[in-house]
């Protein structure tokens, strides 16, 4: 089975990548930096089942040829997973028009640009499994998170309309929302700083669960919290 887990280089990307790894996946690693993807295959082991590719999923050139570099390399793509994501955190009043077109195009479009291209390739193989990484954020909006919490819902509602598109083609489609991951993204706290948090590993477990599902069923959307935040008050 081939996947491309795009923001591999680190966090809940990198996390996947290692599942499915440890699955027997052949696994194609993208992000923007090389140097950090390159790290990340090493972590992997390196090995025939990894390849990296530097890209940027804000364009759309960057996502075909991805999805053209997974099918070069291994053949085709039947699993693609949408983890690259940003956080620009402040007011509408104080957010910079680049940072909301940052957080959207990373967030919004590079999923789009990336399922577009992916698709036709899926049909050819006769199905495949998207799985897009959203947010308890896309459903429980907070002040100075506008663009963040706007990138996730409007990814809900993409990946719900995409699921009943293309179920029929034999491409599953499932979106997961985690609420806290130690990950220390958007600069919000550092990494592993609260036990109570979800684990990337914990995100990375979900996944590998939705693609080995059996084909006659759909966990089309998963909601993932720590068990036992923090008491409020």
């Amino acid at each position: 089975m081939v996947s491309l887990v795009t923001g591999s280089s680190k966090g809940i990307g990198l996390a996947i990548a290692k599942a499915f790894v440890a699955r027997g996946m052949q696994v194609v690693l993208t992000a923007r930096q090389d140097d950090e993807l390159q790290k990340a295959a090493a972590a992997l082991g390196g090995g025939a089942n990894v390849h990296v590719v530097s890209a940027d999923v804000r364009r759309a050139a960057d996502a075909e040829r991805i999805v053209a570099a997974a099918v070069a390399r291994f053949g085709g793509l039947d699993v693609l997973v949408n983890n690259a994501g940003i956080g620009r955190f402040s007011n509408v009043s104080d957010l910079a028009i680049d940072e909301w077109q940052q957080v959207i195009e990373t967030n919004l479009s590079g999923v789009f640009y990336c399922c577009r291209a992916a698709l036709p390739e899926m049909k050819r193989r006769g199905g495949g499994y998207i799985v897009n990484i959203s947010s308890l954020a896309g459903k429980n909006p907070f002040a100075g998170g506008a663009a963040y919490c706007a990138s996730k819902a409007a990814l809900n509602a993409f990946s719900e309309a995409l699921m009943q598109e293309v179920r029929y083609d034999n491409i599953r489609v499932s979106y997961v929302l985690p609420g806290s991951v130690a990950t220390g993204f958007g600069d919000r706290g550092r990494a592993g700083e609260a036990d109570w948090k979800i684990a990337p590993e914990d995100v990375a477990e979900v996944v590998v669960d939705l693609v080995t599902l059996d084909s006659r069923s759909l966990a089309s959307r998963v909601e993932l919290r720590p068990s036992r935040p923090p008491r409020k008050g």
